[in-house]
């Protein structure tokens, strides 16, 4: 299950990756990416959960979830510029793609 929620946090990084490019130029990101970027997180959230109830887990999948719910709610502070027609602040976009990138590493190391 762990192998299944980091390729679909994968490529949601990658859809990640294009709006932050986007976002850092001063340009909206498409909205139709953000919502499959959005999508994409939630699915890896939903597999971390179901094997974090499995309960035979090692500490840092815990962590490495703590960390993408944290980049998570930084993805709804960041959609809701959109929704209000304003770019996000680049520190913002800066810090959501850090905090989802060490979740996704810490859960990596799990898996190597």
């Amino acid at each position: 299950m762990l192998g299944y929620a980091l390729i679909v946090f994968a490529i949601a990084a990658l859809g990640g990756l294009l709006m932050a490019t986007r976002v850092l130029r001063g340009h909206f990101a498409p909205w139709a990416l953000s919502v499959l970027h959005a999508l994409l997180g939630a699915t890896g959230l939903v597999l971390l959960i179901m094997l974090l109830l499995q309960g035979s887990t090692p500490q840092r999948v815990m962590i490495g979830f703590a960390l993408l719910v944290l980049a998570a709610l930084g993805g709804f502070f960041l959609a809701s510029f959109h929704l209000r027609r304003a770019l996000p602040p680049k520190a913002v976009v800066l810090i959501h793609a850090g905090v989802a990138v060490a979740g996704f590493l810490t859960l990596l190391s799990v898996a190597i």
